[in-house]
């Protein structure tokens, strides 16, 4: 009896730590510890999914496939040069000075997002304020797509912009989820967007838990 009890306690470990792991969400290969892996995106929903190594390759190259899925590219670029003023932010419709900013590949569509409290909020863009946001940079009307987002730093004094897989946009959203405080955030949050900025050169894991939090 005391040996079947030893079984059990075994493998009920063994279950939990299956549960604990990463796996792709498309073929449930668990994925490598600690190392940053790729993500698609599945167009119909907007939703970011995990990748394994195989899955990736399937989708490589920007292709869309059966399901409608994009692989998420791995370059960042910061926009030197690119700004844009007060009057233009104020047409994008975003009521806050964090945001990140993706087109459709459907309809042509951008849409803008927003961390918070809750998630990423959205709001569709006008495509007359759009064009002049396009203006700011030669970068802007051919590389913002629906896996590769124009993320704007405003807050606090911050002047950034930055093109960058859509999944730094999430992950940047489950920062300010996981974190916020009160009405204003809290320090804490603010650091910790700050370091997510300072960051961004450096490759970071993004977890199934954070798509969770950060996808539709």
């Amino acid at each position: 009896m005391s040996r079947l009890r030893r079984v059990a306690r075994q493998a009920s470990r063994a279950g939990r730590q299956r549960d604990r792991e990463e796996r792709c969400d498309l073929c449930a290969e668990p994925l490598p510890t600690g190392y940053p892996h790729r993500h698609v995106l599945q167009s119909a929903t907007g939703t970011v999914s995990c990748a394994c190594r195989a899955c990736a390759v399937l989708f490589d190259h920007g292709a869309t496939t059966a399901g409608g899925y994009r692989l998420l590219p791995q370059e960042r670029c910061r926009l030197e040069g690119c700004r844009i003023d007060d009057a233009a932010w104020a047409g994008l419709g975003v009521p806050v000075s964090l945001a990140f900013f993706t087109r459709s590949g459907e309809d042509g569509e951008v849409t803008a997002a927003y961390p918070s409290p809750l998630g990423a909020l959205r709001a569709t863009v006008a495509a007359d304020s759009w064009r002049e946001v396009e203006q700011c940079h030669p970068d802007l009307p051919v590389h913002v797509t629906d896996v590769q987002a124009l993320l704007v730093h405003r807050s606090r004094g911050a002047d950034e912009y930055w093109l960058v897989p859509l999944d730094d946009c999430y992950r940047l959203v489950a920062v300010v989820r996981a974190h916020w405080k009160g009405l204003d955030g809290g320090p804490e949050v603010w650091q910790r967007v700050e370091d997510f900025f300072r960051e961004l050169t450096e490759p970071t894991p993004f977890t199934t838990e954070e798509a969770s939090w950060a996808s539709p």
